[in-house]
């Protein structure tokens, strides 16, 4: 605006100039004869053009000077605009702040509530735990009393134990020496007996096959109970010398591959029976064990041997052989769909000649399962049984793993 005022005045000046230019003429026409006037005028003009040029010069740096001003004032104005803006956003920065400090004065005082709470829960257990220590040392007084007792009874315990000890040894001595002599009766009886039965079991047939003419029905059905009998007492002293040699062997422990052993049991008791018998087997997670394969084999030898027996009366049999681990110990089991047995006899069934069922439902000696069990008890295993009647049975051994 000053710009354009300046130049208002220069041009009202031009026109200001032109007038006095018009009037100095007309006075020059009219007035000759006032020429010193004249000259004066001009003079005054010429002054007042110098004049005029020096106010224009000096516009010319008013203006340049007002454009530099603005400019100036325009930088101002636009540092305020940001500085504008960044005071907008410290003051929003300031409010997030005063918000969080409400927040976190809250949670202060929310704190503070806690801690007292806290401390008035200290307090209580703190006179609790005083009132612990109070009888901790009551306690303390009484095990004093009590572990004075207990040294007192632990000498005496100690003095028994002596005595315990020496009578453990003097008795396994006698039931090592029983058990020799038992071995060696059972050993003696079984080569005793076998030349008095032999005799009876050939004087017999001869009787039968000499005299059989003469004989009666009644005379024939007798010597044949006879040598049926005494066929089974040669199987029970077979047997019972069998269960006392076991007793004098020694175990001679080694990898048993259990595949291979099971596959031939099963092959040689599969020859054995009757060709149209149909007998399902199954081997589930076979797994070596570590022990005396001739025994361990006579082990099986009788487990599955039994299970082909009680399955002789089904239609179908089915008898499943596998192994799981326990702990440290493998458990082998051979389950079958057979008689079973009546669990309320269960402690009878490792007895040596006791037997669960009758010789006419099954035929056997009731050593197997005694066999069984002083083999595995021999190699520091266990064997336990499970059964229901009609329903089948399931043996189990546990041997350490290989």
């Amino acid at each position: 605006m000053l710009f354009a005022g300046n130049f208002i005045l220069l041009f009202c000046l031009h026109i200001l100039n032109i007038q006095l230019t018009l009037h100095l003429t007309l006075i020059t026409m009219s007035e000759i004869k006032k020429s010193d006037q004249l000259i004066i005028a001009t003079k005054e003009i010429a002054f007042q053009n110098e004049e005029k040029e020096k106010r224009a010069a000096e516009l010319i740096v008013a203006n340049k000077e007002l454009l530099f001003q603005n400019s100036e004032k325009e930088n101002r104005a636009a540092e305020l605009i940001i500085a504008n803006k960044e005071l907008l956003f410290q003051n929003s920065e300031k409010e997030n702040l005063a918000a969080e400090l409400i927040i976190a004065n809250k949670e202060l005082a929310f704190q503070n509530e806690e801690k007292e709470k806290r401390a008035a829960e200290l307090i209580i257990a703190n006179k609790e735990l005083a009132f612990q220590n109070v009888e901790k040392e009551k306690r303390a007084a009484e095990l004093l009393l009590a572990n004075e007792e207990l040294k007192q009874a632990k000498f005496h315990i100690d003095e028994l134990n002596i005595g315990l000890e020496q009578k453990i040894i003097e008795r396994t001595a006698q039931m090592e020496a029983a058990n020799k002599e038992l071995e060696s009766f059972s050993y003696s009886v079984s080569h005793d007996l076998r030349a008095p039965l032999r005799a009876i079991n050939g004087f017999t047939q001869v009787l039968v096959e000499d005299y059989m003419e003469v004989l009666s029905e009644d005379a024939r059905e007798i010597m044949e109970e006879i040598i049926s009998n005494s066929k089974k007492m040669g199987q029970l002293i077979d047997n019972l010398l069998e269960f006392s040699q076991i007793g004098k062997l020694n175990v001679s422990i080694g990898y048993v591959g259990m595949k291979e052993l099971l596959d031939s049991v099963i092959k040689d008791l599969e020859q054995q029976e009757e060709a149209d018998r149909k007998i399902n087997i199954s081997l589930k997670n076979i797994v070596n064990l570590k022990g005396d394969k001739n025994m361990l084999k006579q082990v099986f030898i009788n487990l599955i041997s039994n299970a082909f027996k009680y399955t002789g009366k089904k239609a179908e049999s089915f008898i499943e052989i596998g192994s799981y681990m326990e702990d440290k110990d493998c458990v082998y089991y051979v389950k079958d769909n057979g008689a079973g047995f009546d669990m309320q006899y269960y402690d009878k069934l490792f007895g040596v000649f006791q037997r669960l069922h009758s010789s006419n439902e099954f035929e056997g000696t009731g050593v197997g399962l005694a066999i069984i069990q002083r083999i595995i008890t021999k190699h520091g295993g266990k064997v336990w049984a499970e059964g229901k009647v009609n329903e089948g049975a399931c043996f189990y051994i546990s041997l350490p793993a290989a």
